[in-house]
Order: structure tokens, then C-alpha cells, then sequence
């Protein structure tokens, strides 16, 4: 689960659906008005080089460094200029990346085979001693990395050879392989991290990758710009532009003025507000992409009226998602069936149809939901709900949630903190002191919903209100140690029946993912790849 950026999942037309395995069992969408629309993994192909374009960005990353970068902000400029021993591709499949093979010799014991000839941004070529060095910072507490949890089970990351590394397991660890796709997997020199040592990432260093492109220059509080790696490895994904300016525009009314102005070229996660402004336009064009993200409540104190079942199973009934669907997301999504989204299912898309298909839709009951609430001895309690002005969708969804709890006898406050404060409270415990709920965009780095459903094992870094149920870890931990995608999948949908029997984290929507593209250019992925797929390599100019 990550913070509540834009909140959003994967759709696809029927038609699209049939055409295409990139849809991986994504949800048709109605038809007609705002929520017409289709889902692609790409936008159409360049025509030719660009000499530069500029992109928007909600916000200033607050970190360039990988074992940091835990948002859709410092991922979007570092899914260019940093790589991963595996890749995830627009289509939502995984495939080799600076590892061009794997072997598992055991059910412990994974073993990488590096890319050959792969240099750096200064020259230098990438050895094994760089994945050692850039995967074991991970681990170190020192580090403080969001992503340590990924490592939990790791004994040893070892140099077995030139271009080797092996990873010893303590028990088996399907999901560790699959995110080093993901920030887990990144590698950098291991000369710069020792050089930079904690100011790595920051403005005042360079950043040492192997992606195409470099960081030129970071000017904090206005803009980053990439350069083309004139050295980079790999052919097909050779950049088609020289230049990357990234701007940052917080406010959601000037990014769509930028966007409709021409100032800036394109961007995804756009303003749900602006949405049908921007799709009218003649100054460029909004696709959707594949997207593995749902918009939750996430209960952050188990211990007040929330640790009920009853009072979360009411709270959920008492929601009219389809209105909020129409408030927050511009009438583009669905009701969320689970907490994982359907867009998450991708790594085995034949198991989509039996194990989220069948799932009933939410049920909305006000009714019942006050007597369940009744019943509980939960009427006039008192719960706290975090919102801010971070995203135009915060408030949308924390006034329908407030609204509702006051239809079904509970006194659901809001309490409106700052955006950073609102992104603290996903990091830091102490932040959540005093809440019940929290609205989350939760996501999965890679297209396997065991992924998701890991954050709500005991003790993980993202299970942010420490909910418990021994049968959930049980559960957990056969799925994970099973290597099959499609048996594992199987697996995977026990862990999603006990959340929706227990709602430790309650499902509110899924949109899709979104980006516009100004008439000049075209050639970007669409979908949710873009956190770690290499995308401003194919964008290029839209005439020849």
C-alpha cells in the first residue's frame, strides 16, 4: 500500500479486453457519458526524435535515492535513470532486466545471471560487486529504507562470480524474486554510494545508474532534467529524446492550465477534477492505462470502535461508492470488490475470471448497516478520519465517508492535516496517533496480488494500523513459498477472503491510470509500468 496520490486501477472495453492480454483481466466499463472510455498499455509509437519535452509532476520528489523513493513522484524520474535486475513491462509481464536470467536451485536459493558489457552513467562497467553492495544497503537499518521488509527473509546477498549474484533465502520467498522488478531490485555503483555515503540522492550529488538516461541537473524547487545516455545497453529502448525537464505543479488547477497551455508536454495522474476538460481538448490527448490500484480506508487503530468487525462491515455498507466514484474519479472507475484491484491479478490473467469475477459486488445497505452498528454498541462513537488538501480526491471521499457514518450512527471527524503530515502518516507511526482511518491509494509494484495482500501480514511496514490474525500470516506464507503463478494465485484468494471477512482495510474504488500527452508528442506507456519501466525512452515527436 503506498500514499494517496491520484486514486486509481485497470479497465478495459470489452473489445480491447478480447484483443489483448495487456487488459489482464481488467473490468469493463460502462459505456456512454464520462465513463467511456478504453484502457491500452501504450500510447501510439513516435514518429521521430525530439531534441526535449517537458513533464509534470504533482510534486518535488523528496528523494532521488532508490532504497528511499517510496512514491509517484521520485519514481516516475528515477524509472528512467535507474534499473532493476528484472523489469516490468507496460503490459503488466516481468521480464529480464540487468539479470538476463535466474535460476532457482533450490527452494531457498536464487541465483542471477548479470547483463554483460551494461556501463554506468560515468563509464564504469556494472560487476556483481554493484548488485551486492546496491541490495545489502537495503537491509541496512541505517539506510532506513521503506523496503526493507522485501529482505526479511534474506540471509546472505553473495558475489558468485563475475557477473553472478546469489541471494540465500531463510525459508522460501516467492514475492523477494518478483520485486526486484521493483525498488528492492534496484542496482547503482557501488563507488558512487560510497562516495555520496548518506547524501546520496539529494541535490547536491549525482546519481551513478545504468538506465537512458543521466541526471543533468536538479534545481530544487523548480524543475530536474534527465540527458540521454549515449552508452546505454539496450538497443530497443534507445532513448528518442535528448532532453527530460521534469517541472513540479501542486496545484491541481495550474498543472491542467500547463497541460492546456502547451508549457508542459505531458504527465500522468492527472486531476481527477479536470479530467473532462482535459479529454475535450484539442491541445493534446488522455489515454488510460493498466493500473493495479484501489482506493481504501485503511484502519490505523484497531483498538477503538473500528476493532470491530461489525462496525467496519457497516461503515463499508453504508458507502455509496457509485456517487463517489462521480465526485472523486470524474465518473471514471468502479466499486472495489477487494482490497487488492482487480488490475492486480495480471501474472496469471487466467485465474482472474474464477477468483475476483466472482467476488459479489459491494454492498450498499444503510439499513443495515445502522442496526449492525446498533447491535455493536458503537452508535455516537467518535471516529477520526485524516484528510487533506493534498488531493482534490481526499476530501471528496473523507466528506462521503463522514457523511455516511452519520446516516448509520457514528461521528466520523475529520481531521485535515498538511500535505506533508498526510504523507508522514504512511512512514512514520507516531503520525497516526489519535486516527482511525486513513484513505490510501494501495498498489502493487508488480502484477501479482500477493504482493498487496502482503502489507496486512503481522508486523509489516505497510500493515499501518498492525491488525493480526494468525490465519492470515499461515496463509500468507504457503502462498508465498509457492513458486506456480496460477497455484499461487489460488493461494492468494484465501488471504482475500479473510480481508473481506475481516476489513482491516475497507475497498472504496478502482479508476484507472491516466496520463495526457500534448499534440507534440506521443510514444508513452500508460499504465502504473511507468513507476519502473524506462517510458520517457519512447516518447518521441507525434509528426515526423
Amino acid at each position: 500500500m503506498r500514499m494517496p496520490r491520484t486514486l486509481a486501477l485497470v479497465l478495459c472495453t470489452a473489445a480491447l479486453a478480447a484483443a489483448s492480454s495487456a487488459c489482464s483481466g481488467a473490468t469493463n466499463p460502462p459505456t456512454g457519458g464520462a465513463a467511456d472510455f478504453t484502457v491500452s498499455p501504450t500510447s501510439p509509437a513516435a514518429r521521430g526524435p525530439l531534441d526535449s519535452f517537458t513533464w509534470s509532476l504533482y510534486a518535488e520528489p523528496y528523494t532521488l535515492d532508490y532504497a528511499l523513493a517510496y512514491d509517484y513522484p521520485p519514481n516516475t524520474v528515477l524509472a528512467n535513470v535507474c534499473e532493476q535486475l528484472l523489469r516490468v513491462t507496460p503490459d503488466m509481464k516481468v521480464e529480464p532486466g540487468l539479470a538476463v536470467a535466474y535460476d532457482r536451485p533450490d527452494p531457498r536459493t536464487l541465483v542471477y545471471t548479470l547483463r554483460p558489457g551494461v556501463r554506468f552513467h560515468d563509464g564504469t562497467t556494472m560487476t556483481a560487486d554493484d548488485v551486492v553492495a546496491s541490495l545489502t544497503r537495503q537491509m541496512d537499518p541505517k539506510t532506513g529504507s521503506p523496503w526493507a521488509s522485501a529482505f526479511k527473509n534474506v540471509d546472505a546477498i553473495e558475489k558468485t562470480g563475475p557477473l553472478e549474484v546469489t541471494v540465500r533465502l531463510g525459508k522460501p520467498d516467492v514475492l523477494f524474486h518478483e520485486l526486484m522488478a521493483a525498488s528492492p531490485g534496484t542496482v547503482v555503483s557501488a563507488a558512487s554510494l560510497k562516495e555520496a555515503g548518506k547524501d546520496y540522492g539529494t541535490p547536491g550529488t549525482g546519481l551513478n545508474c545504468t538506465g537512458p538516461y543521466a541526471l543533468d541537473t536538479w534545481a530544487q524547487g523548480d524543475s530536474i532534467t534527465l540527458k540521454k545516455h549515449t552508452a546505454y545497453w539496450d538497443e530497443e529502448l534507445a532513448p528518442a529524446s535528448e532532453r527530460v525537464k521534469f517541472t513540479f505543479v501542486e496545484d491541481p488547477a495550474a498543472r491542467s492550465s500547463a497541460f492546456l497551455s502547451g508549457s508542459v508536454d505531458g504527465g500522468y495522474l492527472l486531476p481527477s477534477s479536470s479530467l473532462a476538460q482535459l479529454r475535450s481538448s484539442d491541445k493534446g490527448t488522455v489515454f488510460f492505462g493498466p493500473n493495479t490500484a484501489a482506493a481504501n480506508l485503511a484502519v490505523l487503530d484497531f483498538h477503538g470502535p473500528l476493532g470491530k468487525p461489525e462496525v467496519r462491515r457497516a461503515l463499508s455498507m453504508a458507502l455509496d461508492r457509485k456517487n463517489i466514484i462521480r465526485a472523486a474519479a470524474g465518473g471514471v472507475g468502479v466499486p472495489a470488490k477487494a482490497p487488492a484491484a482487480r488490475g492486480a491479478w495480471a501474472l496469471a490473467p487466467e485465474k482472474t475470471a474464477l477468483l475476483f469475477d466472482t467476488l459479489p459486488e459491494p454492498v450498499y445497505d444503510v439499513a443495515a448497516a445502522k442496526e449492525l452498528v446498533r447491535k455493536a454498541g458503537a452508535n455516537g462513537r467518535t471516529i477520526t478520519l485524516a484528510t487533506s488538501s493534498l488531493a482534490p480526491e481526499i476530501s471528496v471521499v473523507a466528506n462521503a465517508v463522514q457523511a455516511a457514518g452519520r446516516q448509520i450512527g457514528l461521528d466520523v471527524r475529520l481531521k485535515p492535516v498538511s500535505p506533508d503530515a498526510y504523507s508522514s502518516i504512511f512512514v512514520d507511526p507516531s503520525a497516526r496517533t489519535g486516527l482511525d482511518l486513513v484513505i490510501t491509494n494501495g498498489y502493487d509494484n508488480t502484477p501479482d496480488p500477493l504482493e498487496f495482500y502482503q502489507y496486512l501480514r503481522t508486523g509489516d511496514f505497510g500493515n499501518y494500523g498492525n491488525w493480526s490474525n494468525p490465519a492470515f500470516d499461515r496463509a500468507f506464507d504457503r502462498a508465498n513459498s509457492e513458486p506456480d503463478p496460477g497455484k499461487r494465485a489460488e493461494l492468494t484468494a484465501e488471504l482475500q477472503q479473510i480481508a473481506l471477512d475481516e476489513l482491516p482495510v475497507i475497498p472504496v474504488y478502482e479508476a484507472p491510470y491516466s496520463v495526457f500527452l500534448g499534440e507534440r508528442i506521443t510514444g508513452a506507456p500508460t499504465g502504473i509500468a511507468q513507476l519502473y519501466y524506462p517510458w520517457a525512452a519512447t516518447i518521441g515527436a507525434n509528426r515526423r
